[in-house]
């Protein structure tokens, strides 16, 4: 990506006024070097229609999936554009691109029971005391709130001061929101508070170095031990799992798609959509249930 002076300009307008989080940034600079590196040595800046047609033919050549195909369209997009507003394109080679389509899956929650084994059974018996403290306020925040995995690690110790019954989140693109908190979450988070009083972070999950928070790969750890534990499979158990839990079993209850889309963080009402497909599973399954005529149905 060296040779296009342009790409480092788009992700630093990324930070700037998108708010786009570091990993973000990453995987953008990562779709635009594979692209570049296709289309050398002529620089990605001034690609045409066609070079842009036949970069794409090449990730199907080498059967990259769907899903992988149309997040690095979606990329190269974003760029062309920039370059368009900022003049240095009068076109943009991506517009009559078709992404590939992308099927929706249903997310697959852990089942309401083994989120209470999880709990219950997976924050007890680890190496040292702090462990089941910080595992058992993770889970519970996770689980109740939804929150994304990033949010979660970079929560402030301070999160918990307030005594009232709502969690200011900042999420993607630094969009804040507030998420119901439930007492037993906020008295796990207090109780791992309190027992890292004299650690001095400001990190609800600090991490080694008590100045950064808990890693990604730190969390991944933990949570695998939490469902060895609980007797569930470790690869059913993640934090986006978990955060489909959360999504899925409050539709099962009866929660309306919008406050979903406010407690999820979702910019964008058809990113809470996908879930719309439990809904109707549900409801099917309420009319074969209870309707007088659905047992002579075909």
């Amino acid at each position: 990506m060296a040779d296009d002076r342009y790409a480092e300009a788009f992700l630093e307008m990324l930070a700037s006024e998108r708010g786009a989080a570091k990993l973000t940034r990453a995987a953008y600079a990562t779709d635009l070097s594979d692209a570049a590196r296709f289309l050398a040595p002529s620089p990605l800046y001034k690609a045409s229609a066609s070079d842009v047609s036949e970069y794409l033919a090449s990730l199907s050549r080498q059967k990259l999936s769907a899903r992988t195909s149309a997040r690095r369209l979606s990329c190269l997009r974003q760029y062309f554009r920039f370059l368009v507003l900022e003049n240095v394109r009068e076109d943009d080679p991506t517009a009559r691109q078709i992404a590939p389509k992308v099927a929706a899956t249903l997310p697959r929650p852990l089942s309401e029971s083994e989120i209470r084994r999880l709990l219950e059974q997976g924050t007890k018996g680890h190496d040292d005391e702090r462990r089941d403290i910080l595992a058992r306020a993770a889970l519970e925040l996770l689980y109740t709130t939804g929150l994304r995995i990033s949010e979660l690690l970079s929560l402030p110790a301070l999160c918990v001061q307030s005594k009232g019954p709502m969690l200011l989140v900042r999420g993607k693109g630094g969009r804040e929101r507030l998420v119901p908190l439930s007492q037993a979450a906020r008295d796990a988070a207090e109780a791992l508070v309190h027992y890292d009083r004299g650690l001095g972070s400001d990190y609800l999950f600090p991490g080694r170095n008590p100045s950064k928070p808990l890693t990604r790969q730190g969390f991944d750890k933990i949570l695998y031990a939490c469902a060895l534990k609980a007797d569930i499979d470790p690869e059913r158990v993640s934090p986006h799992v978990l955060r489909h839990s959360f999504a899925s079993h409050l539709l099962a209850r009866g929660a309306d798609l919008r406050a979903l889309q406010m407690l999820l963080g979702h910019a964008d009402i058809a990113t809470t959509q996908i879930y719309t497909q439990v809904m109707a599973e549900r409801l099917r399954q309420l009319v074969s249930l209870h309707h007088p005529l659905a047992s002579v149905a075909s």
